[in-house]
């Protein structure tokens, strides 16, 4: 059994990262973004090999193709994911924004400002670039990024999370802005599902065995969603060439991901138009 000071460790030291990533410039926060997604194609090589283990490994544990495309990183998906980073770099900044604003009739002043949550821990399945997608959105937002992966993508997170850890420190943030739990127990899981001395909000990325082991082990803050039915809707307004392109993208690009279209919506202003058109788009595609 996973000892619990281990995990509550990691915790602690992600604790501590995230005090400094609350006041963290803009300017340091998107530096740091920049350096990983720089060093992630600069490690392609050996982020790869690390990769080729884990797919090799599922393979002869007899993992669907599904799951295995979901694992498997190529150079491409890897510059698509430092792809995502430069992406979050260049958005506007949340921490200090103020959504809301009014004024009391006594002339008090009142701003609800966005703040950072502190510690966001994420527990995911097979999909290695979460690793990236994860640290980026946290970092940005000014949370360390506690993450525990899966044992079968095991080797790819750490070769990943070992790049970003180096991307941290070289732009001056601490390391432990991004904390790996290396133990893929379940004991471990759940032990990460109960740090709540160190976790401010757990967010969970898979199915339903995931979900059911969060709703009956978590004692931490969480957000969870349904078994998920992904939408494109195509609206009367709609520029039908877009759309149809967005509908083949959503669903052919990369059909095995959660995030995959499997509904598709039109406005019946436009639907003798557009699903005739959408229908020859998505050739091989079981339309029911």
């Amino acid at each position: 059994m996973v000892p619990m000071s281990a995990i509550a460790d990691l915790g602690r030291r992600a604790k501590s990262a995230s005090r400094v990533l609350a006041t963290a410039s803009t300017e340091v926060k998107d530096a740091a973004l920049v350096a990983g997604a720089d060093l992630l194609v600069e490690r392609t090589d050996d982020l790869l090999a690390a990769n080729a283990a884990d797919v090799e490994r599922e393979r002869a544990a007899g993992a669907s193709p599904t799951v295995v495309d979901r694992l498997r990183l190529s150079a491409d998906r890897v510059a698509g994911v430092a792809g995502g980073l430069r992406q979050v770099a260049a958005l506007a900044d949340p921490v200090g924004e103020i959504s809301q604003g009014w004024t009391r009739p006594n002339g008090l002043r009142i701003s609800k400002v966005r703040v950072p949550l502190g510690v966001v821990a994420i527990i995911y399945e097979n999909r290695p670039n979460v690793t990236s997608d994860a640290f980026g959105l946290c970092l940005k937002s000014g949370n360390a990024a506690f993450l525990r992966g899966s044992s079968g993508a095991i080797r790819s997170n750490t070769a990943i999370a070992g790049v970003l850890r180096e991307a941290l420190a070289k732009t001056g943030l601490p390391e432990d802005a991004l904390v790996l739990v290396e133990d893929t127990s379940r004991e471990a899981a759940v032990e990460f599902m109960r740090q709540r001395d160190h976790v401010d909000c757990l967010i969970p990325r898979g199915g339903p065995s995931l979900i059911r082991s969060i709703l009956d082990n978590a004692t931490v803050p969480y957000v969870i969603d349904g078994d998920g039915n992904c939408h494109v809707y195509v609206d009367a307004s709609a520029d039908l060439a877009m759309a149809a392109d967005i509908v083949v993208n959503a669903k052919t690009q990369r059909p095995s991901v959660c995030n995959a279209a499997e509904t598709l919506l039109v406005h019946a202003a436009v639907a003798e138009a557009f699903l005739p058109r959408a229908a020859a788009a998505l050739d091989g595609v079981a339309l029911v």
